[in-house]
Order: structure tokens, then sequence, then C-alpha cells
């Protein structure tokens, strides 16, 4: 099954997709492809990249090419299709293969360093994080703008990598151990659920009722855009609501997000961001599945404790698109 089933987005996303070697680099832009190790991280990227959003490659503190995604598929015993990268070698005897690919389509042709004053959402969270150390970087709309007018318009075609006749699957998340099986069945882990609330505040009605509901109802949700992890001085933010188009404010809301029961210490390392995001920060959310009596009592009126719920049933085989259509936010009433 094909994994082009998501809707389309009127604010496309866009992400910096870390590459590994110069080898892989040139390949990836020979081909006009992505591919993603099949472990938990690289299920994580998949899931978080959908189509018609902009990526660009990642290497060497280098940006290169910006491209827009015509199509994703997760491919069956990708250990008998063409590579085109060599499988990742741990041990004597483990191979990890790239199952998770996205096809893409060339926009434009450039190579620039990130200390360009463009990227500086990008470099700024891969100087706080001390390297790159993740799949990908999601980086603002004012810098998916600054881009599209960088380096030239893409006219040469890729190269078409030629598959054999083939099968694919749709990832799927269990909190049930015994169901798991890498890479078509994993854990359900937080990034997941992360990517999940991403996703379902993508949709401006999603957006504009949970504003409504932790007070914020006059903020037209058309001027902000959810971003992923973040990262700060005090630490990394799970996501971040900000001003799409900043006019002299730049309004942030820092999201932390966990699985199960939040407790006091995790509404005590929001206040910490809070902080530090300074006046720019009317309000923040802490958002998990239940919260205890100490985290109630620690938190307060910028606080916003919001429990998630889904209806499909982690404790079996959901796909991705099955948990965020499934997912619902409800500020918990002191």
């Amino acid at each position: 099954m094909l994994n082009g089933d998501l809707p389309p987005k009127s604010h496309p996303s866009y992400f910096l997709v870390s590459v590994s070697t110069r080898k892989n680099l040139d390949l990836c832009i020979r081909y006009a492809l992505a591919g993603f190790p099949g472990g938990e991280s690289g299920a994580w990227t998949f899931c978080e990249i959908a189509d018609g959003d902009f990526v660009s490659f990642l290497y060497g503190a280098r940006a290169h090419n910006l491209y827009q995604v015509s199509n994703r598929e997760a491919l069956r015993d990708p250990e008998h299709m063409p590579p085109p990268w060599e499988p990742l070698k741990f041990g004597k005897d483990k191979k990890v293969y790239f199952p998770f690919r996205l096809y893409l389509r060339a926009i434009r042709v450039f190579d620039e360093p990130l200390v360009r004053p463009e990227f500086a959402y990008v470099a700024e969270n891969l100087l706080r994080r001390g390297g790159y150390s993740k799949t990908h970087f999601q980086a603002d709309q004012t810098t998916l703008q600054s881009v599209s007018g960088m380096g030239i318009v893409a006219e040469k075609a890729s190269a078409i990598l030629q598959l054999p006749q083939h099968s694919a699957f749709t990832v799927r998340f269990s909190r049930t151990k015994s169901l798991t099986r890498t890479p078509e069945v994993l854990r359900f882990t937080e990034v997941i659920l992360q990517s999940a609330i991403r996703r379902h505040l993508t949709s401006q009605d999603n957006l504009q009722a949970l504003l409504a509901d932790i007070g914020l109802g006059e903020v037209d949700a058309r001027t902000l855009e959810i971003l992923g992890e973040k990262a700060l001085a005090e630490g990394h933010i799970d996501l971040l609501l900000k001003e799409r188009v900043p006019l002299g404010s730049a309004v942030k809301i820092p999201i932390e997000v966990k699985t199960k029961g939040a407790t006091a210490k995790d509404v005590e390392q929001l206040s910490g961001y809070m902080a530090e995001l300074q006046g720019e920060c009317p309000v923040a959310m802490l958002v998990a599945q239940d919260f205890g009596k100490k985290a109630i009592a620690a938190s307060h009126d910028r606080i916003k404790l919001v429990r998630y719920e889904l209806k499909t049933d982690l404790m079996r085989e959901p796909s991705f698109k099955e948990i965020y259509e499934s997912l619902s936010l409800k500020p918990l009433v002191k």
C-alpha cells in the first residue's frame, strides 16, 4: 500500500533531512530520493514528513537543494531492492536497510552554508543540540520563503531508480511489546505522539478550537504555525506554536508532551522554558494522558494542562494516520 494518502495542506512544512556521507548525498540528489532506516527514528521521520512538504538535504553544515515530496512509500523486504544506499552495519552480522522512502520533485538547486542568517532557526537548533543526532530538523515558514529564492530553478531531470516488482506496507505502532516487528510495527513512543499532535494541529479548525479552550480564542489560528522540537538553553521544547509571519512581535507557545502521566517536575520544566522565552510567551501547554495531584497543584493560569485521548486502540496496531485522526485534546478543568 502506498502512503500518499495524506490530505494536501495549504501551508506545507519544510524539513532539512540529515545525510550521513557525501556518497549518500550524491545518491539522494541523483535520484531525488530520501531514504530512512527501518527503525524507530526512520519511521518517525517518515511519519513526520507528508506529501506536499518541502525538504532540503543537510550535510557538512550545508543545505543542498529544495524539493517537494511527491510520494512516500514503505518498501517490504528492502534488502532485495536496489539500495541505492549501502546498508548500515552493526557488528559482524546485523545490517539495517532503508525501507522508508520519499520520492521528491526538484524545485531549486543550491549549496548554501547554514551560517547564512536565513537558516538561523535550524542552525540554532543544531548548535544547542551539539550536533546532528537527528534524522531531520523542521524549519519555519520564514526559512521556506527564503530558500524558495535561493540558487536557480531546477531544470535537469533526476535519474529514475528502477525498482523490481515489489510490495509496500503501512507502518504501524503499538504499546503491546509482543506485537512489534521491525520495521512494520514499532513501539508507540513520545516522538510519535508529538508528531500526531503536530499533524492534528496543522488543521486550522483543530488549532482554533484548542486556542479557544485555553482562553486564546481571540488569536487567529491562521496566523500561527506548529513546529517540531525547538532547542533552548534550558532544554528541548517538544512542540512550538509561533507566529507564521512575525510583525513587531514573535509570540511563542511551548508545548511539552508526555505519553502517560505528567508530574510536577514536568510543570517546573515548562516554567523554565517560559522564563527563557520571556515576554513572548503568553501561555504554555503540558499535554499528557493524565495528571497527578502534584502536577495540578504546581500548574498556574499560564500553564494549561491538556489531556489527550485516542479513539484508536494502542494495544493493537494502529497506523499513524489512525492515531492522529482519532486524537482529541481537551484542557483539564481544575
